[in-house]
């Protein structure tokens, strides 16, 4: 398992490639693990980078 923090685009890109292989990981192995953390750091990114604000109330509702 290499983890590193994911900088750029070609950092996410490739860790979400990763992911997607290791998604379903049996609960208790290294690539488990590795989901975990790889999960945490695209998560991370994507609220730095590609955040979703909050509707508007009205807007909303319809």
């Amino acid at each position: 398992m290499e983890i590193s923090p994911i900088r750029n685009k070609t950092d996410y890109c490739n860790a979400l490639k990763r992911l997607e292989i290791i998604f379903d990981a049996k609960n208790g192995t290294l690539e488990s693990d590795e989901a975990d953390l790889l999960g945490l750091l695209i998560d991370d990114y994507e609220k730095k980078y590609y955040p979703i604000e909050a509707p508007d109330p009205i807007e909303a509702i319809n």
